[in-house]
C-alpha cells in the first residue's frame, strides 16, 4: 500500500493539513511499524478517522462507509477469493443483480479495480473505507478455516443424526487413531445435516493442494460451502467410508457404497462414491431423501397435451413408455410416479434398478449386481417367470436388455423403463441401431417422453424484459401461445433469497404417441426429423415450446429455456 501512503501524503499536503518535513518522518515510521499510513495519521492525532474517511472519499468522488455499522453477509465470501481481497484490500459490501458493492482502501489504484470487475464478472459500485477497518471487516469474513470450523460446531448435538445399521459386527467407528479425530465426526455429521436441511441433491468433498472444499449442489448448481482444515481431509474421507462399509485402506481405486441416516423422523438414504485425485480422494454423496419424492402425476406440472399422452400410456394393459433424457433431469420422479398412479393391490409390480433410489411401498424392487451376475438383462428374465403385471427397468443400456423388454411388452406386461437420447423421435432411431426391428418397435411402445429441469425464476427479484413475438415464432412457439404473453417476459437478477435469480427447478416433458401415423411412419424407416414432423401436425409440444409457454407464463427465463433446450431447437 506504499502508492496509497504517498497519494494520502501528496492529499494532506497540499491541503495543508501537514507539513512537507512531517509528513516525509510519518511516511518513514508507517514504513518501518509496516502499518497503513491511514493509522500511523489517526494514532498521531494529525487527523481524526472520520476527517481522513471525508478527505479520501472526496479527492476519489466516491461515497465512504463506516464497516462497523455494516452487517456483511457471509455469502458474499465467494464473490471475490479471499486471497485477492486481501491483495487488493477490498470487502464486499453487498450485490444487487449484476452490481456488486465493495469498499476499498485504494480507490485510486484503478488497475486493481479492473481485474476485480474481470474475476467477479459485475459491474463494481466502489465505496471508500479506512484500511484498518477493512482489516478488521476481512479477519470477521474470512476467519480461519479452523476456528470457522469450532464456530460451526460449538452448538451442534451429536443427538441430532443418528446413522442405522452402518456398521458390521467388528467395525470400529472410533476415530480415535486419527489427527483430529473427535471433530471429524461432527463436521461430517454438520455437513450432511445441512444439506439435508437445505434440501440439496449432491455432496462434494474435493481435495486439492492447499486446502479442501465442500460444495452442495442445488436446483442444479454448485456452490461452496465450507472448507475443512486441510489436515483433516484423510480422516473426513475416513469417516465417510467407514459409515458407508467401504474399505479405509483402499486409496488408489474408486469405491461405491451406501449410507443410511436418520433425521429426526426421517430416513434419508445417501449413495456414497469415492476417486483418487491427484491430491487425495474425492467424495460425492447423492441424497435420496423419499419425503421429498412426489409420486403425484398432477402435481409435476407438464402441459396438458402431454400429460394426457401419459396417461393414455401408461393406461394400457400392455407395451412400454419410456422415459429419455440426460442424467439429473428427473427421469425416475416420472417413472415413479407413473407406478404409484396405476398401483392396485391386484397388479404385481416388479422393478430392476441400479442403485434402488426410492423404496416405494407394495413394490417388488431388485437391485442389480453385476459382480454377482445380476445384471438387467438376467434380472429380467427372473422377472418374467414372478407373473409380473407392470415391470420397471432403471434404465436400458444394451441390446440383450432391450430385446427382453420388447417381448415383454408385446406378451401382455406393461414396461416402463429409460434412455439416454436428446428427444422422443430420435429415440425411434436408437432403438433401431440397437438391432430392433422397427416392426417390432411400432408394436410394443405406446409413448416416448423426453425430459429436462428447468430452473425456476425468483419471484423476488425477477425482472420483466421486452423480447419481440417474433423472436418467439422463430424459437418455435405457435402463434397461438403469445395470447398469454401480457406483461412480457422475465429475466433473472439475484438476490439474498436465490441463486443468481433462481430457485428451485420444474419438469419440461415432450411426448411422442405411438398413433396409427406414427406406427406406418416407423414401419417405413422414417428419419427422426420427418416423425418429428408428422407427431407435431398430430399436435406434439416438443421441449422447446413447453419451455417457450413456461417462459411466457413468467415461469422462468428465455435464457435458462434455451440452454436447457439447445440440442432441440
Amino acid at each position: 500500500m506504499a502508492s496509497l501512503d504517498k497519494k494520502l501524503g501528496s492529499i494532506l499536503v497540499k491541503e495543508n493539513r501537514v507539513k512537507v518535513e512531517d509528513m516525509g518522518r510519518l511516511l518513514k515510521k508507517a514504513s518501518t511499524e509496516k502499518r497503513p499510513m491511514s493509522e500511523v495519521l489517526v494514532r498521531e492525532n494529525v487527523i481524526s478517522a472520520a476527517d481522513l474517511l471525508g478527505v479520501i472519499a472526496i479527492h476519489a468522488n466516491l461515497p465512504p462507509i463506516d464497516l462497523e455499522k455494516v452487517q456483511i453477509n457471509d455469502e458474499l465470501r465467494d464473490k471475490i477469493p479471499e486471497d485477492v481481497c486481501q491483495t487488493c484490500r477490498v470487502v464486499p459490501v453487498e450485490k444487487i443483480g449484476d452490481y456488486l458493492t465493495i469498499a476499498v482502501a485504494n480507490p485510486f489504484d484503478i488497475l486493481k479495480l479492473d481485474d476485480i470487475r474481470i474475476i467477479t464478472g459485475c459491474e463494481l459500485r466502489p465505496v471508500v473505507a479506512l484500511e484498518d477497518k477493512i482489516e478488521a471487516a476481512l479477519q470477521s469474513l474470512f476467519k480461519s478455516t479452523s476456528e470457522a470450523m469450532s464456530e460451526i460446531l460449538e452448538d451442534f448435538d451429536d443427538a441430532d443424526i443418528d446413522t442405522i445399521d452402518h456398521r458390521e459386527e467388528g467395525d470400529d467407528l472410533d476415530l480415535g487413531n486419527l489427527d483430529g479425530a473427535s471433530p471429524v465426526v461432527k463436521i461430517v455429521n454438520k455437513i450432511i445435516l445441512d444439506a439435508v436441511n437445505n434440501k440439496v441433491s449432491d455432496i462434494h468433498i474435493e481435495p486439492y493442494e492447499k486446502r479442501v472444499v465442500v460444495r452442495y449442489r442445488k436446483d442444479g448448481s454448485l456452490m461452496d460451502v465450507m472448507n475443512p482444515p486441510k489436515k483433516l481431509q484423510n480422516s473426513i474421507v475416513s469417516r465417510i467410508k467407514i459409515m458407508s462399509k467401504l474399505d479405509i485402506a483402499e486409496k488408489r481405486k474408486p469405491q461405491d457404497g451406501k449410507i443410511q441416516m436418520k433425521l429426526g423422523n426421517k430416513k434419508i438414504d445417501f449413495r456414497v462414491s469415492t476417486l483418487p485425485v491427484v491430491f487425495g480422494e474425492k467424495v460425492v454423496l447423492r441424497i435420496l431423501d423419499s419425503s421429498n419424492l412426489t409420486l403425484d402425476l398432477d402435481t409435476l406440472g407438464f402441459e396438458q397435451k402431454c400429460m394426457d399422452d401419459f396417461k393414455w400410456g401408461i393406461s394400457k394393459p400392455y407395451g412400454m413408455i419410456l422415459v429419455t433424457g440426460p442424467t439429473g433431469s428427473g427421469k425416475s420422479t416420472t417413472l415413479y410416479s407413473g407406478i404409484h398412479a396405476i398401483h392396485k393391490p391386484d397388479i404385481n409390480i416388479v422393478t430392476v434398478e441400479d442403485p434402488v433410489e426410492y423404496t416405494l411401498e407394495g413394490v417388488n424392487q431388485v437391485p442389480v449386481n453385476p459382480i454377482q451376475g445380476l445384471t438387467f438383462a438376467s434380472a429380467l428374465r427372473s422377472i418374467l417367470r414372478q407373473d409380473p403385471d407392470v415391470i420397471l427397468l432403471g434404465e436400458i443400456r444394451d441390446k440383450e436388455t432391450i430385446e427382453i423388454a420388447v417381448k415383454a411388452a408385446l406378451t401382455g406386461h406393461l414396461v416402463f423403463s429409460t434412455l439416454h437420447t436428446n428427444d422422443a423421435p430420435s429415440t425411434v432411431t436408437r432403438m433401431v441401431d440397437m438391432g430392433l426391428d422397427p416392426f417390432m418397435v411400432a408394436s410394443s411402445v405406446n409413448v416416448i417422453c423426453a425430459q429436462r429441469l428447468a430452473k425456476k425464476l425468483c419471484d423476488s427479484c425477477k425482472q420483466p424484459v421486452e423480447v419481440p413475438e417474433k423472436r418467439f415464432l422463430e424459437l418455435g412457439a405457435k402463434q397461438e401461445d403469445l395470447k398469454e404473453l401480457k406483461d412480457g417476459v422475465y429475466k433473472a437478477v439475484g438476490c439474498n433469497r436465490c441463486a443468481h435469480g433462481y430457485k428451485g427447478r420444474f419438469a419440461l416433458l415432450e411426448t411422442l404417441q405411438f398413433t396409427e401415423q406414427i406406427k406406418r411412419k416407423i414401419i417405413e424407416e422414417a428419419s427422426a426429423l420427418d416423425i418429428k414432423a408428422a407427431a407435431m401436425e398430430e399436435g406434439m409440444v416438443t421441449l422447446r415450446r413447453a419451455g417457450l409457454l413456461n417462459a411466457i407464463r413468467g415461469k422462468t427465463s428465455l435464457e435458462e429455456i434455451l440452454r436447457v433446450t439447445m440440442a432441440d431447437g
